[in-house]
């Protein structure tokens, strides 16, 4: 048997390997990307006092509103394959659990970003809801809180790259 006999004789099976590295390459390298965006983001919006106390009221210069950042992201084909055959054995599903941290992140960075353009400096009473999207490994993210500009936050709002 030449190598060429092999090659066509196993020419679905090669191609489902190809596509199954280039899967897992791609899915990979979008993660990377977008985590590493997630970095610079959450430094320019990391002078915003980010607290969950519900009852907590602040020395404030204005009256408080309601910021919301919400994400959908799904997960990509190969992981969800992965997932598969990590469930059969009963071990952790490692997969969702970057997801679920990166659509978290993404949602704050968000709320943070639209409380800073409105000129506010700290959130409290900050809530996170996640949601399933469909059975493919989507997830929706909303966080939403109270948006107040802090009289006691000696932290200097940053100019982001959309300000003027």
């Amino acid at each position: 048997m030449t190598v060429l006999e092999f090659f066509w004789q196993n020419l679905q099976l090669i191609i489902a390997v190809g596509l199954f590295v280039a899967g897992w390459y791609f899915g990979t390298r979008n993660e990377r990307k977008h985590l590493t965006r997630l970095d610079t983001d959450e430094k320019l919006v990391g002078h915003i006092i980010v607290s969950n106390e519900r009852f907590f009221v602040p020395n404030t210069s204005t009256d408080g509103t309601l910021v919301v950042g919400s994400v959908v992201i799904a997960q990509d084909r190969f992981k969800m394959v992965v997932a598969g055959i990590l469930s059969l054995f009963g071990k952790n599903l490692t997969v969702y659990e970057s997801l679920l941290e990166r659509g978290r992140r993404e949602a704050v960075v968000r709320m943070k970003t639209l409380a800073h353009k409105q000129g506010y400096n700290q959130i409290y009473g900050i809530r996170i809801e996640t949601s399933a999207v469909d059975e493919g490994g989507g997830v929706e993210v909303l966080a939403y809180g109270t948006a107040v500009m802090s009289v006691g936050n000696a932290n200097v709002p940053p100019k982001l790259p959309t300000d003027k």
